[in-house]
C-alpha cells in the first residue's frame, strides 16, 4: 500500500492543533491534489515540495497520481511550515524510497519550510506547536536549526535542529547525517524592542519627585493587574510615570514565560535564541496605530496584536482620545475579558491580552487646560466637550483606576513622603501577588482584576463595613453594577499592598477614591502604604 501519514501543527490563534498529512502515491492520471481547506501558500506547496525532494533526496513519483490531505479537513489550513511533513509522508508513500518507511514517522512531528534545493527555512509559532505536540504524547520534533533552541523550551520534547530534507530522512533512517549549508533565520522584527538594553532598562521610579498619590495608584494596579487612566496637561509626567511601570513588576512565572513567548512566536517577534522571555513586556503604539496592529488581525493568517503582544505586562495607549474610534471601542473586549478575538472572513482567532492597560489623556487638545503655562488654553469649550466625548463610558466603565495628574506644587493629597526606588516597590507587588496565588490558587485567574464578581461576592467579600460603604456609592448613582464590582477589587489589591487579611472600611475608601475621577475627592493621607 502506498500511503504514509506524517503529523505536523495548525495554529488557530495561539493554540496549536495536530494535522494529519495524508499522503496516496497510486496508479492513475498523473496529478498532484492537496485538500483539507488549504490556502494559497499551501497549494503551491506541491512545486516546493517537488522541487525539494527532486533536488536534496531522489525523485518524485513523476509517473503516479498524488493526493495530500491535511486532516482534519474542516480546519482551516495556511502557512508554509506544511512543507516538510508534506515532503517526509510522499517519500514514505512511494515504494522508489524503500529506506524510508510509513512506521518510521510514528511520534514525530515535522515543522520546517522547504527552499527549492530542499534546504529548511524558519517559519512562525514553532514553540505554539511544539506545545501543542507535547500535549498530544508528540515526543520528538523536525524544526528548522535556528529556532531548535526556542522549540526546546517545552519540557520532555526531544528537539532536532535540520538545515535540510536530507538531514531528516538521514535521522529517520538511522543513517550518517549529511551536511548541509547553514540557513539564516529572518531579523527580529521593530515590535520586539521592549528586549534587552533599551531606554526602558535604567529608568526608576526615583527618577520622579513628587506625585506620591500617583506612585501609590501605580503601585495598586501593579499589584492587581488593574487597568487605569492618568489625566492631567502635557508635561506633567504621565509618560514619565508609565514607562516605569515594568520596572515594578516581577519577573514572570514559567508558565506566564511560555505563554508570553509563544505569542511572540505566533507573530514572528521572537529574537533567535532569546530563549524564555522572562521580563514583562512592554508596548507604546501610537496613537495613529491601526486597529489590526494594535488588536490583531491583518492580511492572509491572523495575527496577534501589541494588545496581545503585551500580555502579562503593560500596554500604554498615550493621548488615547487621539487614536482611531474603532481602536478605543474594539478596547471593551480586552479591557473586560483579558482576551481578543479577531475574525476575518471564515478565520477566527482568539488570543490572550491580560496585560495591564495604562490610559493617558490631556484634560483639552491643546493640553494646556490647568497646565503649566498657568492655564493658558487656547481651546474652547465646544472642542474641549468634543475632545472628551471620544472617551465613551462603556469604555471609561471598564477602567479601574482614574488619577488626575497636575503639576508638581498644585496636586492635593501629595503627603511629601520620601521617594522609593523601583526595588522597593516591586518587592511590595511581589509580595501582594503572592498573596493573590494563593487565595487563587485553585481558580483559572491569578489577579484580582481577573476575578469573576460572583466568586468575589461569595468567596471573598469585603467586611461588613467596606460593603456598607460601596454600597452607598451604589444606591446614590455614582457606581454601575460594574463599577461595584471593580471597587471590590481595589479593595482587595489595597489591602494585599498593605498586608491585610480582609478588606474593611479604610481599603474601601482608598479603593473609591482610587476609582473615583472626580478632583475633589482626593486619596486619604492614611493611603500611604503600612510597609513604607
Amino acid at each position: 500500500m502506498a500511503f504514509a501519514t506524517a503529523r505536523s501543527l495548525a495554529l488557530k490563534g495561539a493554540d496549536g492543533h495536530v494535522i494529519d498529512v495524508q499522503v496516496d502515491v497510486s496508479p492513475g492520471l498523473v496529478n498532484t491534489t492537496i485538500v483539507g481547506r488549504v490556502d494559497k501558500s499551501l497549494s503551491e506547496a506541491r512545486d516546493r515540495v517537488r522541487m525539494a525532494i527532486n533536488n536534496d533526496c531522489g525523485r518524485w513519483p513523476a509517473t503516479k497520481r498524488v493526493t495530500i490531505l491535511l486532516a482534519p479537513a474542516d480546519l482551516p489550513k495556511s502557512g508554509t511550515h506544511y512543507d516538510l511533513a508534506i515532503a517526509i509522508a510522499v517519500m514514505a508513500a512511494d515504494k522508489k524510497h524503500e529506506e524510508l518507511s510509513p512506521e518510521q514517522l510514528d511520534g514525530w512531528a515535522f515543522i520546517g519550510e522547504l527552499s527549492v534545493s530542499g534546504a529548511l527555512r524558519p517559519v512562525p509559532g514553532v514553540l505554539p506547536m511544539v506545545i501543542a505536540a507535547a500535549s498530544h504524547g508528540i515526543t520528538r520534533v523536525f524544526v528548522p536549526e535556528p529556532q531548535a533552541a526556542e522549540a526546546a523550551l517545552v519540557p520532555g520534547m526531544t528537539v532536532f535542529g535540520v538545515r535540510s530534507l536530507a538531514q531528516v530522512s538521514a535521522v529517520l533512517r538511522d543513517a550518517e547525517v549529511p551536511e548541509a549549508d547553514p540557513v539564516v533565520g529572518p531579523s527580529a522584527s521593530p515590535l520586539a524592542t521592549w528586549r534587552g538594553d533599551d531606554r526602558l532598562a535604567d529608568l526608576d521610579l526615583l527618577d520622579l519627585d513628587g506625585l506620591e498619590d500617583v506612585r501609590y495608584a501605580v503601585e495598586v494596579a501593579a499589584a492587581g493587574g488593574h487597568p487605569m487612566m492618568l489625566i492631567g496637561p502635557r508635561g506633567t509626567g504621565k509618560t514619565s510615570i508609565a514607562e516605569r511601570i515594568p520596572s515594578i513588576l516581577p519577573d514572570l512565572t514559567t508558565e506566564q514565560a511560555l505563554e508570553v513567548t509563544a505569542l511572540h512566536s505566533v507573530a514572528g517577534t521572537l529574537p533567535e535564541g532569546s530563549g524564555l522571555l522572562r521580563r514583562p513586556p512592554w508596548f507604546a503604539p501610537h496613537h495613529s496605530a491601526t486597529a489590526a496592529s494594535v488588536l490583531g488581525g491583518g492580511t492572509g493568517r491572523v495575527r496577534p496584536g501589541q494588545v496581545s503582544l503585551a500580555h502579562h505586562g503593560v500596554l500604554f495607549l498615550d493621548e488615547f482620545p487621539h487614536f482611531r474610534a474603532d481602536v478605543i471601542e474594539a478596547m471593551r473586549q480586552p479591557l473586560e475579558s483579558g482576551e481578543v478575538t479577531i475574525a476575518r472572513g471564515e478565520e477566527a482567532a482568539t488570543y490572550p491580552a491580560r496585560s495591564l492597560v495604562v490610559l493617558a489623556a490631556n484634560p483639552c487638545p491643546c493640553g494646556n487646560f490647568h497646565g503649566l503655562s498657568g492655564g493658558s488654553c487656547d481651546c474652547t469649550e465646544v472642542q474641549r466637550t468634543h475632545y472628551r466625548r471620544k472617551l465613551t463610558g462603556p469604555i471609561l466603565d471598564r477602567v479601574d483606576i482614574w488619577m488626575e495628574v497636575r503639576p508638581q506644587g498644585r496636586r492635593a493629597g501629595s503627603w511629601g513622603a520620601a521617594p522609593e526606588s523601583s526595588a522597593d516597590v516591586r518587592a511590595r507587588v511581589t509580595e501582594a501577588r503572592q498573596r493573590q496565588a494563593r487565595r487563587f490558587r485553585d481558580r483559572s485567574w491569578q489577579l484580582n482584576a481577573s476575578c469573576p464578581g460572583p466568586a468575589l461576592t461569595e468567596h471573598w467579600p469585603l467586611e461588613p463595613e467596606g460593603q456598607r460603604l460601596i454600597d452607598q456609592e451604589l444606591s446614590a448613582g455614582r457606581l454601575t453594577r460594574r463599577g461595584l464590582t471593580r471597587v471590590q477589587r481595589l479593595a482587595w489589591s489595597v489591602a494585599d499592598c498593605a498586608g491585610v487579611g480582609r478588606p474593611g472600611e479604610r481599603e474601601a475608601e482608598i479603593a473609591l477614591a482610587l476609582r473615583s475621577d472626580d478632583p475633589a475627592r482626593s486619596l486619604p493621607a492614611r493611603a500611604v502604604r503600612v510597609a513604607s
